[in-house]
């Protein structure tokens, strides 16, 4: 309900008086919320401030690169949001084509006209026959267009016809399809439109790379090269951060209410600026005056650091924040209107979702380094937290600056320091590495044809979806209702093993117990996306009807479970194959070559990186019943096929003499296998799948606790590998993670078998010393918390309530604001509830039971594969507590 208070708070600003800078005269008034999410978005739409005022419109003849498209609902037109790297300014570009917004129904135009609840709606501008290509047959058929005047239409219209294909697509994204435009390109504005600008490729090595592809991929292969070779423009752009007056520890304060004042505010620019606005205050000293390069504006009044702050950010085209959507911008927003400042004088917008720049663009870094899919292939899952002191030193190896106190208690020279590094930071997390991050985000609109707004706010499923509309867009075929894929795709063979799961997932052979030395692992190259292209698995592939050319779906047991159309290419397997062959057979190497500029160099690594984001994520979103796209006897076809190779590939390694130790989805751990048995395998699994199987890593030893997904590997450059470890995971207790720490640095020790009876002597006296400094006490409460963050609000927790809700609920008993994303540090303790907060908590509660339980938690498995039996320690443990007694 808190941001629905800004709908009215939006339309009343004008009466808003003028609140004075003392917290003590701070007040602020409540609305009426807007309860349905329809009657938010026409709000949203019907009070849009058109950013006409804030930005330039385009120049006819001019180059600027595309960097989105919204829809302006005072003028009622899709409006271009570009980029001109010559002057370093945003611009604007309305639509002059008169596109407006449709949905298309499998009825004729007279049984239209008898639907009175459309034709008579007062948005309703008129009907088009028009030809759509059926994916599943590549025939044509005919449809009706129902064309709007308002794009909310569309979702109270679609309501009234028995099928409404493609009504649920938003307008904006909808201009994008028809106009064939790709956000992050270059353009030349030609009589009021949009000529695309064609960077020239090395059509040669495309050719090349993509010989032993269908007709249909090498033509696409040659029209997206240009994505990836076009340059990217580095933008010029602003960091920004603000720090708020709090009157007591750990209170946030609500970005929709405001009620205290904003005491600085910090902007880091690309083009060298380093400055602070702050206000000046008799109840803080000054401080160290020598603010390293800082230039600082103070002021007398917060009004007036406003209108400092508006004058210099609406100089930059791109405005950076970290969790801006959810705080800074909505509480800068919110503050001016009750310091006086009127909507047009503020360049800002507030939405429902999101949060807008009107001088130009606004990417929340924050919500784009929460993308799962970016942490994990992006950045090689360098970051397991989310907040900004965790993204910048595992990215940058920068911090933010330490402090004991109060925000609102610092002297004016500290409180300067603290601020600007944020948004320092803020600003090098897009510039470090040769603009690395900037330039990803760019590229991954190219591929997803999403402007970098709604980009770097959504996450991989929206990217993939975006994309396959595009494409449908551009052959022209009718994109699928899902109910009719799953009407046609349905059908499941196999049962899950995972509780949740619709159908059968991937082989994992159990692995035995124990320390193996000189192990190798095989890796199938991106193994379920190469399944795909391999055997054109597809939503409009899979077990259709009326199909010439059919290829049988086998599992490992050599059940014929579905089968495959290879009569034409199917979207997907052309889509996946494209961007993993771009990768492995061109930018992977690209980006290894030693002659190559390190400026071009880069820009290549970016690409693959770019393009494993998109290939890694292809078979997680096809497989996801939320997925638009979704088609089961796919997702099934594709683990199927997965085991089948797996399998197969097991008996040959057998067959040759090889013991295949452990297998897991797309990998194989091999005992002290010959380069010569290796060579047979690889050879073996090409000519009989066609896919890649490739040398991975070779270890010096892994201990096995035979269990799946549970061992401890330590390479043969003596960095380990570690899976399943509990004190791995990020909300572990740093008492615990210290001491696996201990015991991995010990378990590296180990060269040879010779070596092993030594450390596990050494290894069981660690973990036993774990458990005395337990019973005596000798860790304080840091140490013991376990950190868990809270992903939504509080109240929305009602069914069940975990440890780190129980714990956030007693610190708001004590009136301190707990939100969502915000990181939960609490205790185990004897009491009905269990846990308390740190802030809360005393040594003396410590449940030590619960604690000896997380020790044996986190090291039984690790004991386990060296042979040690857990009950060997804790008869240990239980003697010596019985002759110390």
């Amino acid at each position: 309900m808190l941001k629905e208070y800004f709908f009215h708070l939006y339309n009343v600003a004008k009466q808003i008086t003028l609140f004075d800078f003392s917290i003590k005269q701070e007040t602020h008034s409540e609305g009426k919320g807007v309860e349905k999410e329809e009657e938010v978005q026409q709000l949203e739409v019907e009070n849009k401030r058109g950013q006409v005022e804030w930005i330039k419109e385009a120049k006819e003849g001019r180059t600027y690169y595309l960097l989105g498209v919204d829809y302006d609902g005072k003028k009622g037109k899709a409006v271009m949001k570009l980029y001109d790297p010559e002057t370093q300014e945003a611009a604007i570009l309305y639509d002059n084509t008169g596109h407006k917004s449709y949905f298309l129904v499998d009825l004729d135009p007279e049984k239209v006209r008898k639907i009175a609840k459309i034709i008579r709606d007062p948005s309703f501008d008129h009907l088009e026959v028009v030809t759509k290509i059926d994916p599943y047959t590549w025939k044509p058929i005919t449809l009706t267009k129902i064309v709007v005047k308002d794009p909310l239409a569309v979702r109270r219209m679609r309501n009234y016809a028995p099928k409404a294909y493609e009504a649920h697509i938003k307008y904006f994204n909808n201009y994008i399809y028809d106009m064939q435009l790709i956000p992050g390109m270059p353009y030349k504005v030609n009589k009021g439109r949009l000529e695309a600008i064609i960077p020239k490729v090395d059509t040669e090595e495309v050719t090349k790379a993509f010989q032993d592809s269908d007709e249909v991929t090498k033509e696409m292969a040659l029209q997206w090269a240009p994505l990836f070779e076009s340059e990217i423009p580095s933008i010029k752009r602003v960091a920004v951060d603000i720090e708020v007056f709090t009157p007591m520890k750990g209170r946030v304060p609500d970005p929709y209410k405001a009620e205290f004042p904003i005491i600085s505010i910090s902007l880091a620019g690309s083009d060298g600026l380093k400055k602070v606005l702050v206000i000046e205050r008799e109840d803080v000293g000054e401080g160290n005056t020598n603010n390293e390069g800082i230039s600082v504006e103070k002021f007398k009044t917060e009004r007036e650091m406003l209108s400092r702050f508006f004058e210099i950010v609406k100089t930059y085209p791109l405005l950076l924040t970290f969790n801006g959507d959810d705080f800074d911008v909505p509480y800068i927003y919110f503050r001016s209107l009750k310091l006086g400042f009127f909507p047009e004088e503020i360049p800002f917008d507030i939405g429902s979702r999101e949060t807008k720049f009107l001088p130009g663009f606004h990417i929340d870094l924050y919500r784009f380094f929460f993308n799962k899919a970016v942490r994990n292939y992006a950045f090689e899952g360098k970051y397991s937290e989310y907040n900004l002191d965790a993204v910048a030193s595992a990215l940058l190896g920068m911090s933010k600056v330490k402090v004991d106190s109060l925000i609102s208690d610092l002297d004016i020279s500290k409180l300067i320091q603290y601020n600007f590094r944020d948004s320092e930071i803020t600003l090098k997390l897009t510039t470090f590495n040769n603009d690395l991050t900037w330039k990803l985000i760019v590229l991954f609109a190219r591929i997803s044809k999403l402007g970098i707004e709604e980009l770097t706010r959504t996450e991989i499923s929206a990217w993939v979806k975006n994309l396959y509309y595009w494409e449908h867009r551009k052959r022209n075929w009718l994109i699928p209702l899902k109910e009719e894929i799953l009407q046609r795709s349905s059908t499941l063979k196999t049962s899950a093993v995972i509780k949740g799961k619709g159908y059968k997932g991937a082989v994992v052979i159990d692995p035995p117990v124990g320390v193996f030395f000189n192990v190798t692992v095989l890796d199938f190259a991106s193994l379920y996306p190469s399944i795909i292209r391999t055997w054109n698995l597809s939503y409009e592939t899979v077990d259709i009807e009326n199909c010439k050319n059919i290829v049988d779906v086998k599992d490992e047991t050599g059940q014929v479970l579905h089968h495959v159309c290879m009569d034409r290419p199917g979207i997907t397997a052309v889509i996946t194959g494209l961007l993993r062959d771009f990768r492995v057979k061109i930018y992977k190497k690209k980006s290894k070559q030693k002659d190559l500029d390190p400026e071009r160099k880069m820009m290549y690594e970016v690409v693959q990186r770019g393009m494993k984001v998109f290939i890694n994520a292809t078979y997680g979103v096809f497989g996801a019943e939320s997925f638009p796209l979704y088609a089961p006897a796919v997702a099934e076809s594709v683990t199927a096929l997965g085991r089948y190779v797996i399998t197969s590939t097991v008996k040959k390694a057998q067959e040759v003499g090889t013991r295949v130790l452990y297998g897991d989805t797309d990998s194989l751990f091999l005992y002290q296998p010959t380069q010569e048995q290796l060579n047979t395998i690889i050879k073996w699994v090409k000519e009989n799948f066609k896919l890649d199987l490739e040398l991975d890593k070779s270890y010096r030893f892994v201990a096995f606790s035979g269990l799946k997904k549970n061992y401890f590997g330590v390479f043969t450059d003596s960095t380990f590998d570690i899976k399943g470890m509990l004190a791995k995971k990020r909300n572990t207790p740093e008492f615990l993670k210290e001491a696996f720490k201990e015991v991995k640095d010990l378990m590296g020790t180990i060269n040879s078998p010779s070596d092993l009876e030594k450390v596990k002597k050494e290894v069981a006296e660690k973990v036993k010393s774990v458990y005395d400094r337990l019973k005596n006490k000798e860790y304080n409460l840091d140490e013991l918390a376990f950190r868990v963050m809270l992903s939504k609000d509080l109240d929305s927790y009602t069914k069940n309530t975990p440890q780190h809700v129980k714990a956030a609920m007693q610190l708001r008993a004590l009136g301190i604001q707990v939100l969502p994303r915000d990181m939960i540090l609490f205790v185990k303790v004897k009491s009905k509830e269990g846990v308390k907060p740190v802030q809360l908590a005393k040594l003396t509660e410590i449940d030590l039971d619960k604690y000896y339980d997380a020790v044996k938690s986190t090291f039984e498995q690790l004991l386990k594969s060296l042979g040690i039996s857990w009950d060997e320690i804790a008869s240990t443990i239980s003697i010596d507590s019985f002759f110390k007694f």
